[in-house]
């Protein structure tokens, strides 16, 4: 499998479903003042840098990266297509935008995902990264429903970003 990742103008509908079935496994896992994932307006941001994987035609994953200044980014919307889990995308997708955040020289990748088992899987995907896991950052407040994480990219600490093809 070979992947091509385009900075995505959100313009698409195949990107709309996707981001449509991620909103609502989050609604249908967090109770809604947990759920912090980004609706098409909000990805639209100007702070946000949104990409999406194609195998071919097909629409495999996306993630974003969200500037929040002073050296740091948070990863938002790292979701596989149904069709395509266990193919090892999301790991693709990651080594792609901890590469692009490196190479733009950010210091650290934050994030926040669920605490809920229905999460394990991403935990245990960022922490083969390198991420740790920290307390709640710009604006986050401490939820039984969240877990904090980031990887410092500054430093000794920067890890091995270079693409891995499937």
């Amino acid at each position: 499998m070979v992947l091509r990742f385009e900075v995505d103008g959100l313009t698409r509908s195949e990107v709309h479903r996707l981001l449509e079935e991620h909103l609502a496994d989050m609604y249908a896992t967090s109770p809604p003042e947990s759920v912090h994932a980004l609706d098409l307006r909000e990805l639209r941001d100007p702070a946000v840098e949104f990409w999406s994987a194609w195998e071919g035609p097909e629409l495999r994953g996306c993630g974003a990266l969200k500037d929040l200044g002073g050296g740091d980014v948070e990863l938002k919307s790292m979701r596989t297509a149904r069709a395509a889990r266990g193919e090892g995308v999301g790991t693709v997708m990651l080594r792609h935008l901890l590469r692009v955040a490196a190479e733009r020289g950010h210091r650290r990748v934050l994030l926040e995902t669920g605490s809920q088992d229905f999460f394990a899987p991403a935990r245990r995907l960022y922490a083969r990264h390198g991420f740790t896991f920290r307390e709640p950052f710009a604006g986050y407040v401490r939820d039984p429903n969240s877990v904090f994480m980031e990887l410092r990219l500054d430093g000794d600490a920067a890890p091995e970003v270079n693409p891995c093809p499937l």
